[in-house]
């Protein structure tokens, strides 16, 4: 267990499949390799310590195309902050590394089910995200 937070809970915020055609799923069948993934932090400070964390990922198509899918999962983690934490960078790091690293590989699988069962199977993320360097790559 970590000393200076504890998540007290996940769920998923919102969860979007967007298809708008079949046209659509075919050329996205065909390209799916092409899409990229996106990771969005943001958080809310809410009342005792607690902190509402969403990590949003995206998986698009980000060229001109206009035959193509969309799917995007927001996870939201309930986070209680230890009374030792003061410093802006320590609630930073909890914030944008800590939290999002212990519940990625879960926020993985579900975007990959979400893939899946969207018509879309056998989608694989071949590079695990390091939220640990793209924070040290932001804040040094």
């Amino acid at each position: 267990m970590n000393e200076k937070y504890k998540i007290l809970s996940n769920f998923i915020k919102d969860m979007s499949s967007e298809t708008p055609d079949v046209e659509s799923y075919l050329f996205t069948k065909d390209n799916i390799s092409k899409y990229e993934l996106d990771i969005d932090i943001s958080s809310n400070p809410l009342k005792n310590k607690l902190i509402e964390v969403n990590t949003c990922l995206k998986f698009q198509d980000k060229t001109k195309q206009e035959k193509k899918s969309y799917f995007e999962v927001i996870y939201t983690s309930v986070v209680r902050i230890e009374d030792g934490v003061k410093e802006k960078k320590d609630l930073q790091k909890i914030v944008l590394c800590d939290v999002p690293t212990e519940i990625y590989t879960e926020l993985e699988k579900i975007l990959l089910n979400l893939l899946s069962d969207s018509g879309y199977p056998g989608v694989k993320f071949d590079k695990k995200v390091d939220f640990t360097k793209l924070f040290k790559e932001k804040f040094n």
